[in-house]
């Protein structure tokens, strides 16, 4: 699964356009009551920061892997999260077309729980989704489990407690029990602080669920992960349409846009397969070339 932006037909996203405060949630375009301001990455890149502003609308798109076709879409505002989005379109598709045993790919935008269990515990299913460390309250820890101290030493393990969902695991000083005074190497104020046992205690949360419990580094998984790109390679061919902005406005408008859109590009892959022509049916322009 994944999403792309519709930038709704207004001024506002005209880069030449010099109206003050543009991109403010309080300027809503008069032009289009519907549309909302939305967020996307300039680049492809992990490792690239940048981030470009727009008003307008997504559309979300189920794709299967195999094929690289469409099997379910929707439009929403722009400021509706992909993951809200993901529940509410996987289980509707459910309901007509079986996602039973699916394996669900898709960025880190949709790593939330509440997606994990619904593709664990209603479709009996898999995800491979990366981690978003951005929630991440955690410190680093080694590769072995340990925390660090601030003087850069391995703290020792000192019992967990275990709560609905989560484990809560104590980390202690190395030298909680010593009773050298220049055992701290950075003579750290806790070290000296006059109890039994000194120095800096630590806490690490550590999940237990689904989401969890999943080996990202395995080859499964990396392999498995790869055919995301099915789905980049369908929204480069959908915006090949000219529907990366929306030459109408209001909402329903342009989800109807979009799904005639889609029907298209459906349409390309039907006619290539009755003509015999199934290296052409994701691409319309090899098609009309080899007719």
């Amino acid at each position: 699964m994944d999403s792309t932006p519709i930038k709704a037909n207004t001024k506002l996203n005209n880069p030449k356009s010099f109206s003050k405060n543009k991109f403010s949630k309080d300027n809503q375009p008069k032009s289009d009551k519907d549309c909302k301001l939305g967020v996307y990455s300039a680049s492809n890149d992990s490792s690239n920061k940048r981030y470009k502003f727009y008003w307008g609308y997504k559309n979300h798109i189920i794709v299967d892997a195999i094929s690289g076709l469409p099997i379910a879409e929707t439009t929403t505002p722009a400021d509706v999260p992909d993951f809200d989005v993901a529940l509410s379109l996987l289980a509707d598709t459910n309901n007509w077309f079986k996602l039973t045993g699916t394996n669900f790919i898709a960025d880190k935008g949709y790593d939330v729980k509440k997606l994990y269990n619904y593709v664990r515990n209603t479709l009996h299913g898999h995800c491979f989704i990366p981690l978003n460390k951005r929630n991440s309250k955690n410190p680093p820890l080694t590769d072995d489990g340990y925390m660090v101290c601030e003087a850069g030493i391995k703290m020792l393990k000192d019992g967990k407690q275990y709560f609905d969902g989560f484990i809560k695991q104590k980390f202690v000083c190395k030298f909680c029990n010593s009773k050298d005074d220049s055992a701290c190497p950075i003579k750290h104020p806790k070290y000296f602080n006059g109890k039994k046992h000194r120095g800096c205690t630590k806490y690490a949360i550590i999940s237990s669920d689904y989401r969890s419990s999943i080996n990202r580094d395995s080859l499964y998984f990396k392999a498995v992960y790869r055919l995301r790109v099915e789905s980049e390679r369908y929204n480069s061919r959908f915006k090949s349409l000219d529907f990366e902005k929306a030459y109408v406005r209001n909402i329903n408008s342009v989800s109807n846009v979009n799904t005639f859109g889609h029907i298209t590009l459906l349409t390309v892959a039907i006619v290539a397969i009755k003509l015999g022509k199934f290296d052409e049916f994701k691409s319309l322009v090899g098609l009309m070339q080899s007719a």
